[in-house]
């Protein structure tokens, strides 16, 4: 059994869909835990629609993504988590074909589909749709399922992550220092390759990911920017990709 953390903002049609593909995708009944980071109201609608399968953890007040997302991880009753955005579109029987592939002592990234490119080399680009109102999930579904492969590699290091939960807790979990929890990932996954953890990469199955409806715009490029430097202070200097295996690191 897999507890998912979802963190959400003002996205209510991105939540409900991605509810949907969680909830009607899933084999086993697992625990999902939606965080209301502040903005009940604009998502009440979704949670009740949704109240008997899912968890709520509502913030009252926005506490940003990266607190939010801690408190969501200590609610978790099981060992594995999976942390995913409210963008995220989850594939047909998404919670047997994670487990499948397990690996102790390590963080496990599902491959993802966007619709752009990005840095990101081993995403699928493919535009199935911008808009979750209208987003065929069954078609999603179905081009998961002709794209995924028997297929890992140590190239993980990018959301959504799957892990033990004690491992979250044992690096830390997300440093809530950062603004709109910009590069926050980032530091994240540096924590977890220095404490030892495998980077990994599965091509059993894809989540779909809309990328940045809720955090476009100057704000964030200016969170962005923001969040380097917080990480310069905290580190010594810039964290950087490495955009063949996607681990990050610090000169």
């Amino acid at each position: 059994m897999i507890s998912v953390i979802i963190p959400t903002y003002k996205s209510p049609d991105a939540l409900d869909l991605c509810l949907r593909s969680a909830i009607e995708g899933q084999n086993h009944q697992n625990q999902i835990i939606v965080v209301v980071d502040g903005f009940y109201d604009i998502n009440k609608e979704v949670l009740e629609k949704w109240a008997e399968h899912i968890d709520v953890l509502n913030m009252e007040e926005n506490v940003g993504l990266c607190r939010g997302t801690n408190l969501g991880v200590y609610n978790a009753q099981y060992d594995k988590i999976l942390i995913i955005n409210d963008d995220n579109v989850l594939p047909q029987f998404w919670d047997t074909r994670l487990e499948e592939i397990w690996v102790e002592g390590a963080v496990i990234s599902p491959n993802q589909i966007e619709p752009f490119p990005s840095i990101f080399e081993q995403f699928v680009i493919k535009n199935l749709g911008r808009d979750p109102k209208t987003f065929d999930l069954e078609a999603f579904w179905k081009f998961d399922q002709n794209i995924s492969q028997n297929k890992i590699e140590e190239c993980g290091s990018t959301p959504p992550l799957f892990m033990n939960k004690y491992d979250y807790l044992r690096v830390g979990g997300w440093d809530e220092n950062y603004e709109l929890g910009m590069v926050a990932d980032w530091d994240f996954f540096l924590k977890c390759q220095l404490s030892g953890l495998k980077m990994i990469r599965t091509w059993n199955c894809h989540f779909y990911h809309f990328s940045q409806i809720s955090t476009n715009g100057e704000k964030r490029q200016q969170a962005e920017q923001n969040g380097h430097e917080y990480a310069k202070y905290k580190w010594g200097n810039y964290i950087k990709h490495n955009p063949i295996n996607n681990l990050k690191y610090i000169n």
